[in-house]
């Protein structure tokens, strides 16, 4: 059965195409207790499965910020294997190499099912061979809120790791041993699942910079330690120095202002890779020689954006997840850097923030001449990542960049058709590349008003040509028909799948 894009779903694979999914958008949320009511103190990971009744088929669903650094998902997945619990349904708003006791779940049927925004490691490498049973469902970073809040998700249990609770079950993750920042993913787990713990190592009299509401939490599960926050630096949170990178960056900035979009006001977001923070390093420059201010800059905050808002570059940082030790301080201190829940940053059906961006800088696996992108697998068909809020960013943003080198480890990043669609072309408006910078040709008001340009800019078509005469012509990578995930657009229909590889 193909989709919409042409992509073929596996059959049977529908439960959120055309499901009407959207009926609680004007939701209204109810407190499931008053504060005076407390919550119930609980002391081993056993004793929450008894109280809650954890058994067989079950989601549990549980956040990731803390990033490689988690120790919650890891308790309970030896909780389940001590148990020999079946069919277990797991629903972590994305998994890491820290994650690999998985593994033996998986190969055992402990764990069937897995929802998620992100994979890679061992996990990632367990579900590409076909091992997991059922299907490894892919969302966005926003269309996770969305299935969570319409019910197409429904979880049985959140766990949720939160760095300080204090007397009244309020959570924060600016305090604790174990502070990580905003805990923005955990809170739509919060307040639509069945039941919900709070797993933290500090308990605290009041919690000044609440993030998630105690009075909806069923239990709290004091432990030696939820994680180490030095986990939570677990990819590139630094400038390159790489001169292509370099290259990319500038060229990138003097796009952006061909196209008004460096102006006083702006609003924008990068990745946390080298390059994307190459790219705010140069606006950061422009915006002090032109002495103008931005008004907002959004997503997972590093020190570097931090900077910027103490210079007084822009009035607010949005923060759905800190990807340094920087931002876990800065959210701690300053009140203009604001925590958000992955609703308001992202879901489609929410006044969420991504539709206020101006532009966002986006990387990319592969790039196709229809500008799809890929960052869910890696040209063998290896799943090596996922949207996260890569679908969301370009869908919402007025222009949506994508940087990246036009060859990567001596194969070129631009193909006939990626391996695996994890954005829309029709979201993607500019490829930069130290080659070249190609735009979307649907986008004829870009072009228009970069008629007369000095930068390099060519046809897609153009740059793939010149890729090949460096690498050649790849070998087609022959997949098999075995399917062993979906890729779900943030709106909740499945564009892609993704098949066990050979």
């Amino acid at each position: 059965m193909k989709n919409s894009l042409g992509r073929f779903v596996p059959e049977g694979f529908t439960p959120f195409e055309g499901s009407g999914a959207f009926k609680n958008k004007n939701r209204i949320q109810v407190s499931k207790k008053s504060v005076s009511e407390g919550f119930e103190l609980l002391s081993s990971v056993s004793e929450m499965f008894d109280k809650l009744g954890i058994t067989d088929g079950m989601t549990l669903s549980f956040h990731h910020h803390l990033r490689n650094g988690d120790f919650v998902l890891n308790m309970v997945a030896e909780e389940i294997k001590r148990r020999n619990l079946k069919d277990m349904k797991l629903a972590p708003s994305s998994i890491f190499p820290a994650n690999a006791i998985l593994v033996e779940l998986i190969e055992k049927g402990n764990v069937t099912q897995i929802y998620t925004d992100y994979v890679n490691g061992p996990v990632a490498e367990a579900i590409s061979r076909g091992k997991l049973k059922g299907m490894c469902v892919m969302h966005t970073h926003g269309g996770r809120p969305m299935a969570i809040e319409s019910g197409l998700l429904h979880i049985d249990v959140a766990i949720l790791a939160v760095p300080a609770v204090d007397k009244c079950g309020n959570g924060t993750g600016a305090e604790g041993t174990g502070a990580c920042g905003s805990l923005g993913y955990a809170v739509s787990d919060l307040e639509y699942a069945d039941k919900v713990v709070f797993v933290t190592d500090t308990l605290i009299e009041r919690a000044e910079n609440a993030q998630l509401d105690g009075r909806y939490v069923d239990y709290v599960l004091k432990v030696d330690a939820i994680g180490d926050p030095k986990g939570i630096v677990s990819g590139t949170t630094r400038i390159t120095k790489d001169p292509v990178g370099l290259k990319i960056a500038r060229n990138t900035v003097k796009l952006l202002e061909e196209l008004g979009l460096i102006e006083d006001g702006l609003s924008m977001q990068t990745g946390a890779g080298g390059t994307s923070l190459a790219v705010a390093h140069y606006v950061r420059s422009r915006m002090l020689e032109m002495g103008i201010k931005g008004s907002f800059a959004s997503g997972g905050i590093t020190g570097y954006f931090t900077d910027m808002l103490e210079e007084g570059l822009f009035d607010e940082l949005y923060d759905v997840q800190c990807f340094d030790l920087k931002a876990v301080q800065s959210i701690a201190k300053n009140p203009n850097h604001h925590a958000m829940s992955g609703s308001r940053y992202a879901n489609p059906f929410d006044d969420n923030i991504v539709d206020r961006l101006d532009f966002v800088i986006l990387g990319a696996t592969e790039i196709d001449l229809d500008f799809n992108v890929n960052v869910t697998t890696d040209s063998h068909g290896v799943i090596m990542g996922g949207s996260g809020g890569h679908s969301d960013t370009a869908y919402g943003a007025k222009v949506t960049v994508i940087t990246t080198n036009l060859v990567k480890s001596r194969l070129p990043i631009i193909k006939d058709r990626v391996t695996t669609v994890t954005t829309p072309g029709e979201d993607i408006d500019v490829l930069v590349t130290e080659r070249g910078i190609a735009i979307n040709p649907v986008r004829k008001d870009l072009l228009k008003k970069l008629e007369g340009s000095r930068l390099p800019i060519v046809p897609i078509e153009k740059l793939l040509e010149t890729a090949h005469k460096i690498t050649g012509v790849p070998e087609k990578v022959k997949q098999s028909d075995k399917p062993v995930g979906v890729v779900v657009y943030r709106d909740g229909t499945v564009i892609d799948t993704v098949y066990k590889i050979n």
